[in-house]
């Protein structure tokens, strides 16, 4: 009778079709979410996402989660943990993405997972990372250990959107530094974020880390826009 009235108060619907989600789904319904448009690159050696950083950086492994598309649920579900105040899509969909690691060779030699750090005064106005709540979401699956601190932005750099390649890499290539170093010391660490374009964050927050020699280092992305 409880969850009878909360159903009623709060709508328990799949945020992409509207239909009532059952008491097993969340976010999405069954049927969404299988038409999610998975990569599937966990299980890929040189996939498009690792090719992005050949000559970069130095890599374990790299990967996305899905791929990313103007008008589709995946930018709406995106959209709605950036601007919507809607963590629990974002820890929701980290939780998608820890069981598609779960299904590569190598997931278990990761110890810690660092999410790439949000600009200081977007994260005051909107209250949390984004990158840090699909961490915790992953780290539910993985059982790995979260460190939403170990990177930091020196500076407010301004936003990458319409940016090409080379203007994203000089507006970001001086902004991350690594405060804990212990932390990542000896250890492997995943670099995760949202949307992956052209690398540069991943790239400059990477070459943070690795100022640490006894890192190794795999980067995942929530989404991977080919453009």
């Amino acid at each position: 009778m409880i969850q009878s009235l909360l159903h009623l108060l709060y709508p328990h619907v799949c945020e992409n079709c509207g239909h009532d989600l059952t008491a097993t789904e969340e976010v999405l319904c069954i049927s969404c979410m299988r038409k999610m448009p998975v990569t599937s690159f966990q299980s890929v050696a040189d996939n498009p996402v690792e090719q992005i950083f050949y000559g970069r950086v130095q890599l374990q492994h790299a990967m996305a989660g899905y791929y990313f598309a103007r008008d589709t649920c995946l930018q709406h579900l995106i959209h709605q943990f950036k601007y919507g105040g809607r963590r629990d899509i974002a820890v929701y969909l980290g939780r998608q993405l820890g069981l598609q690691l779960k299904q590569s060779s190598w997931w278990q030699k990761i110890s810690l997972i660092v999410p790439v750090p949000l600009n200081k005064v977007k994260q005051r106005h909107r209250g949390y990372n984004q990158a840090a709540l699909l961490a915790n979401g992953m780290a539910e699956v993985l059982g790995c250990d979260v460190s939403a601190n170990a990177l930091t932005r020196k500076a407010n750099a301004v936003t990458q959107t319409h940016k090409d390649r080379l203007e994203r890499w000089e507006n970001v290539a001086e902004v991350f530094s690594l405060s804990c170093p212990e932390k990542v010391k000896d250890r492997h660490v995943l670099l995760v974020d949202d949307v992956l374009t052209t690398g540069a964050t991943l790239e400059a927050c990477a070459h943070a880390l690795q100022t640490v020699k006894e890192v190794e280092l795999s980067i995942c992305s929530l989404a991977y826009a080919n453009r």
